[in-house]
């Protein structure tokens, strides 16, 4: 039997964190569904901002959560571990600035823009911006990083679509959903496990296939007319949300951009989807 004479009650010291405060101010805004933008500085110790947040948002409205775009929270600095986590309909987060690993866990409706400061004079697609395993296990929503991914980008996604500048190892690893763009280069090993969503992948040097790509479960096929309209709708609302110059570039000359770009396509969910579109040809011609 345990003892239970010499436990403790924990203190998670929550009256302190961010969400607290920004649940004070956005009261009103929550219950009635009004339109709302505020401003934060952040700072690395400033973990899993929106889970709270979301959290009472889903007390109140359910999994509808709130109208889209209703809780536009804007924040400056270094966001913590899990910013995002599990942010639902109707908020919008955006960082100028830099996150830390598992932004965007669970996102499950949200829309989180990450972009590089102002001020800032660097190359956004050279410079890493968030950390790694983000959007691990995210379900809904979207997401536009104005830089480079560290290892184990959209792990388990089931649902989110994705624009990022690049990536290191393990990219879209046990994906099961969504789709994901990335704009320049991967690391190794990527699609491992990935049994569904789509991703496109810009591959200009050719060596994606041959280096990059783990194949046990994938194909790499060109992109058909739906694919290119896809993909640069996700370029424009990229370039839209973070200002992006590698968006901007490549939609310049969009004709020859799109031909670098190579679709990954999980071969059991290519499969499903033939044959899907077979039955409902057959059911047409017999109806």
């Amino acid at each position: 039997k345990t003892n239970l004479s010499n436990t403790e009650e924990q203190n998670h010291e929550l009256d302190n964190v961010m969400d607290i405060n920004i649940l004070y101010d956005t009261k009103a805004a929550i219950q009635n569904k009004i339109k709302t933008t505020l401003s934060y500085q952040i700072h690395n110790t400033d973990r899993s901002v929106g889970a709270i947040l979301s959290n009472e948002i889903s007390k109140i409205h359910g999994e509808e959560g709130l109208p889209p775009d209703t809780l536009n929270l804007k924040f400056t600095g270094s966001a913590g571990q899990s910013f995002g986590a599990f942010a639902t309909n109707g908020l919008t987060l955006k960082v100028e600035g830099e996150t830390n690993d598992y932004l965007g866990k669970g996102l499950s409706g949200a829309k989180i823009i990450i972009k590089k400061p102002k001020v800032a004079d660097f190359l956004a697609e050279d410079n890493v911006i968030i950390g790694n395993v983000c959007f691990y296990g995210a379900i809904r929503g979207k997401a536009y990083i104005n830089g480079i991914a560290g290892e184990r980008f959209c792990v388990r996604n089931s649902g989110i679509t994705a624009v990022v500048e690049g990536i290191g190892d393990h990219g879209c690893e046990y994906m099961t959903g969504g789709k994901v763009a990335i704009l320049g280069k991967t690391g190794r090993n990527f699609a491992a496990g990935m049994s569904g969503g789509i991703a496109y992948v810009y591959n200009k040097d050719k060596t994606f296939s041959t280096e990059n790509c783990n194949l046990e479960m994938v194909e790499l096929v060109s992109l058909n007319e739906t694919d290119i309209n896809d993909l640069k709708q996700m370029l424009e609302k990229h370039l839209k949300y973070t200002d992006s110059k590698l968006a901007s570039k490549l939609l310049k000359d969009w004709d020859t951009s799109v031909k670098h770009f190579i679709k990954v396509f999980p071969t059991d969910y290519k499969n499903a989807l033939e044959r899907l579109a077979k039955e409902s040809k057959e059911k047409q011609l017999t109806a």
